[in-house]
Order: structure tokens, then sequence, then C-alpha cells
């Protein structure tokens, strides 16, 4: 009997794509082969996916020639340098113009496949092929590629959306626990952006959640995608409303940096980076101290850090967030609360409450 899925769609008129998500998907060619217009296939992947998935992908993907490239494995990996092991394959190789790159694995394979792709001969296709939480319910979708410089996350990339996505939710089975928490603080990102009723749910089912119980998984990766797809449809180059989507994440980005890339998980990056911004918002006057608990009794159930870094003083935080791509000519950018379901993007940062905020004073 085939294994049932779901399928979400990413609404851009004609740069449009399907998202499905169910189990063992990785084999199914029929999700493939639509989505790739040539012979050519390019499957980029990491040491760590590699062995696990790779078979299975290549299976789906019978009747063209196929090659394949395998990164090192890690955040402290998402460079220049890397990407040049992908452009080395595709020209060795002698791939053309109609080729289609397929990156199989998390977030950094995606966003790295994903800017070769928009990079390639002036852009060629690519599908999302995401094996961890996190990638399935965010970095997969959207379209958002680059890589990091020492001074800054993300900071060098391009928008250049997937013809499709595939999440295949059995590869979280070979997920570390580490990785899968990481992955959860991007989910109740959503909730805390504007679905309240999400967040809800994530406070009752959280537990399932880490107990990896599949229902939940599927439920919670399904509406992630459903929340993000919505919000990219209304934006898809961050003009305005899609900036939401970086709740936590300009705190987040400097503790990354600060810190060395591949210290800290994204994810548990962006918890800390939450709990600040819900802090913050607090300190401010816009979000109860009760839904301020709230927050970060969340994250602490899901595992996750909700404390910068000791080693991270409040002059060297703001010094990291104020080179961060979100900053503009207004100056600093930050996605703050009014309420639980209630985010919105601000400059009108008290200075003194952040720096109060970032030094851990009390309120």
């Amino acid at each position: 009997m085939t294994d049932a899925f779901n399928t979400l769609r990413v609404e851009l008129g004609p740069r449009s794509y399907p998202i499905h998500i169910g189990p063992r998907l990785l084999g199914r060619g029929e999700l493939l082969r639509s989505h790739i217009g040539g012979s050519q296939v390019m499957v980029v992947s990491n040491e760590t996916v590699a062995p696990l998935y790779l078979e299975p992908l290549l299976r789906g993907l019978q009747g063209r020639r196929v090659d394949s490239v395998i990164l090192p494995d890690g955040e402290q990996y998402k460079t220049l340098q890397t990407l040049e092991m992908v452009f080395d394959a595709l020209m060795r190789h002698r791939h053309h113009r109609g080729t289609t790159l397929v990156a199989l694995g998390g977030g950094v394979v995606g966003d790295l496949a994903g800017f070769a792709a928009a990079c390639y001969q002036r852009g060629v296709g690519f599908i999302q092929a995401p094996t961890t939480l996190l990638a399935q319910v965010d970095s997969s979708v959207g379209g958002k590629t680059g890589v990091n410089h020492p001074l800054g996350k993300n900071m060098i990339g391009a928008f250049h959306q997937p013809r499709c996505v595939i999440a295949d939710i059995r590869t979280l089975d070979t997920l570390d626990d580490r990785q899968l928490r990481a992955g959860l603080a991007e989910v109740i990102k959503y909730g805390l952006i504007d679905d309240p009723d999400f967040f809800d749910w994530l406070e009752a089912n959280i537990d399932a959640l880490l107990a990896r119980d599949a229902a939940a998984l599927a439920y919670a990766i399904r509406r992630s995608c459903t929340d993000k797809a919505r919000i990219v449809a209304a934006d898809e180059r961050e003009a305005g409303s899609r900036a939401l989507l970086n709740l936590g994440h300009t705190f987040g980005h400097a503790i990354e940096t600060g810190v060395g890339y591949g210290s800290w998980l994204h994810g548990e990056a962006v918890a800390t980076g939450m709990v600040l911004a819900a802090m913050l918002s607090s300190r401010m006057d816009w979000l109860a101290a009760t839904e301020c608990g709230r927050v970060e009794r969340l994250l602490q159930r899901a595992g996750l850090p909700t404390a910068p870094p000791p080693e991270l003083s409040a002059a060297h935080m703001l010094e990291l967030m104020a080179v961060d791509k979100k900053v503009g000519e207004g100056g600093m950018r930050l996605v703050l609360l009014r309420g639980i379901g209630r985010a919105l993007v601000t400059t009108e940062v008290e200075p003194a409450a952040l720096d109060a905020t970032l030094s851990g004073r009390p309120a």
C-alpha cells in the first residue's frame, strides 16, 4: 500500500511549487520527474546524510544522468570555499543550463545548493529534499539561499525558488535529539508570529514532539509549512511582512557569529533570540509578563537554551547585530511581540531597554 502524503503549494505565480510531506517520499520518482526539465541531475548532499539517503533518492531518479557531490557536514562549512566544490563538480561533469540540482540534507546543504543553482550559468533549476526538521519546516521553503561570511551569517546569497520540496518525514528517524530540538525552535516561531492557536497546540503537544510521535510531527510540519507558504506568497522578497519570519534571528545570528559557526546550532541561537525578543518586548511594555513567561517556558520544555552564551558581552552582541543583513538605512530592525501570535517589525527600539535585555539586568 502506498504511503499517504500531503501536498501544499507556495503560490508565486509562474514560480509556484508544491511541498510534499509524508513518509518514504525520496524514492517516489513521480514526485521528482515532473520538476526535472533536462536529462542531467546533480545531487548535493553531505557526508552524514548521503550514506543514509542517497541510494533511495537515486532510485527515484532512474532514467536521468545523475552525478553527486558530497560536502563536509556542519555550519562552519557554509562558505564560499565549499560552494566552489559544487561549481567544480558541475563543471567537471559538464552540466549545462538544463541541469537540475537536488539538495539532499539539512539547511546548510539546501542553502548552498540553492545558491549554486541561482549562480550556475546565471540560474538553473533545483529541488529541495530536506532531511532535518529545521529544513523541512523553514529553510527549504521560500527561496532564500546563501552562505556565511566570517563577519555575518547569510550575508552573501540570492532569492531562488525551488521547483518543489520533498519533505520525507522518515528521515527524522535518524536525526539526533539535539537537531530535533533545534528544529522545534523554528516550529515554535510560527506560533509566535501570527498563529496563536498553533502556539497553544505546541504547549499541549511538545512532549509528543520530543518523543517523535509521528502524527504530532507530521501535523507540526504541515502547519509550519502552511504558515510559511502563506507569508512567502504575500511577500516573496521580504519587502514587508516576510520579515516577521526573522523573529529571534537578529539576536540569533549574532550569537552564531560571535561564538563561531557550528558551536551553537541555528535553532538553538534562534530560541535564545526569541526569548530576548520577548523580554525586550515586555521591558518596553508591549508584551505582558505572563506571555513572556509562556515563551520562555515552552522553549525550555523543548530543551533549548534561553540565555545567550556568557562569553558574549552586551556590547559585542550589539556590534554583531549592527552588521546583520536586516539592518537598513533606518537603523536596526527587530521583530518584536505585541502578544503571542502578534509579531511586528520595528525600528522603534529603546536603546536602554535593548542594552538592559542583552546585559541580563532584571526589568
